[in-house]
């Protein structure tokens, strides 16, 4: 499809370098605020929830459940960017989020809480597959990697700011006030985004599409991805299974360094300000040869962070921790990128949504065992996460390719689904 959202001729280079074009710079905006939003209550969620007087493993249980839920909704996701497309999808999944932060904030009871976290929660996932046909739309495919890039550098800006904000709020007003209030900032910011990306996001013109059925998800995932696809499983195990006990293993762990919510917030910043500073130059390194390398460095970095998690018994290394954490985002936007390179053309959305839904499918059922392994203890937790990111780690290195290769790209495509087939 060709580009029809080009920068003006006397864009700055800089911009063009950066692939920043009209309806990306749209998309970038409405991600900060959203973001935002999400950020300023999100990682204290799980202290939330036990203030509320939910049960020690709820926090476990929503982990799995939003993960499961996000799975579910990626195929939706990229089916109604392709039928609706970017714009008005990306318009419907802001409405979406909205309505659970309205609820999250107007009703103090936990089960309010998982029920608005069900919806606001989803907003990354049933946005990716839109955002991504957004970049594959309006971007040519050398600036793939650098419109993922900044896609995900934008993200992180919030993600360091947000639980910042939001270790004062509670470190002020006590944990069930500081959370309501910042869910309320969180609608407020959705509604400026949703008018902000509707001004300034502008739909490309479509082609003929083929129709979006459940039984296509294995075609749309070619070859070259299946490995990758099955790494991938294993590292976000990795990551998930401590994920909702991190704010609980710094801030309540009697053995542990016992941080404030602000030094919290403090440390995802760092690690959020370590994820900014590579994504440029990695983007520029990745989008000029072959991505594999930059994945497997990704995966390492997930697999190092619960190791060093478990004996970080003091603010310095919690802070070496984080940064080893924000250091795992060193190939995730190479990786999104890989999967739109490989994409049909014209059904990108679709592939990115059947992806995911395998991905956080199996995921987030095994996410699941995530309060049963902490309740065992929490080195079990962490080891075990740590050895699952290992296996994935060591699968693609050994078994992985890399779609820069012309000839499996074009292996790829001879299996994609084409116009009329019956899925």
């Amino acid at each position: 499809m060709a580009a029809v959202d080009s920068p003006p001729p006397a864009a700055p280079r800089w911009a063009q370098f950066l692939g920043l074009r009209g309806s990306v710079v749209g998309l970038l905006a409405a991600v900060v605020l959203i973001g935002m939003g999400e950020r300023l209550g999100d990682r204290f969620q799980p202290i939330y929830l036990l203030a509320l007087g939910a049960a020690a493993a709820v926090p476990g249980y929503v982990n799995g459940l939003t993960n499961v839920l996000g799975a579910l909704y990626a195929f939706p996701g990229g089916w109604l960017s392709t039928r609706l497309g970017y714009r008005r999808a990306l318009l419907l999944f802001n409405l979406v989020a909205l309505a659970g932060y309205v609820l999250a904030a107007a009703v103090p009871h936990w089960a309010a809480v998982v029920a608005g976290a069900v919806l606001f929660q989803a907003w990354t996932t049933l946005s990716l597959p839109a955002t991504m046909d957004l970049i594959g739309s309006v971007l040519p495919k050398n600036k793939h990697t650098m419109g993922v890039s900044m896609h995900s550098l934008v993200r992180r800006i919030p993600m360091a700011i947000g639980p910042v904000v939001g270790g004062v709020l509670i470190d002020r007003y006590g944990v069930a006030t500081g959370v309501r209030i910042a869910f309320a900032a969180a609608a407020v910011l959705a509604l400026a985004a949703l008018a902000l990306q509707q001004r300034l996001i502008h739909e490309a013109p479509r082609g003929a599409e083929t129709p979006l059925r459940w039984r296509d998800v294995p075609a749309l995932i070619p070859p070259p991805l299946r490995v990758l696809l099955g790494a991938d499983i294993l590292v976000r195990f990795c990551e998930q299974l401590p994920f909702a006990y991190l704010a609980i293993w710094v801030m309540n762990d009697p053995a542990g360094a016992r941080l404030s919510a602000t030094q919290f917030g403090a440390l995802t910043a760092i690690e959020m300000a370590t994820a900014v500073l590579i994504y440029v130059p990695v983007a520029w390194l990745a989008d000029r040869g072959e991505k594999k390398p930059f994945i497997v460095t990704t995966y390492v970095f997930f697999t190092l962070f619960p190791l060093v998690l478990l004996y970080a018994r003091s603010f310095p290394l919690l802070v070496a921790a984080f940064v080893v954490r924000g250091l795992k985002e060193f190939g995730e936007p190479t990786r999104k990128a890989l999967i739109l390179d490989l994409a049909p053309e014209g059904r990108k959305a679709a592939a990115f949504g059947a992806y995911y839904l395998v991905r956080d499918c199996i995921v987030g059922v095994v996410a699941l065992a995530a309060g049963w392994l902490w309740q065992t203890g929490p080195a079990v937790n962490l080891l075990t996460a740590a050895g699952c990111g290992l296996a994935g780690t060591l699968m693609l290195a050994v078994w992985g390719q890399d779609g820069a290769r012309p000839a499996v790209l074009e292996k790829a495509r001879s299996t994609w689904p084409t116009d009329g087939a019956g899925g």
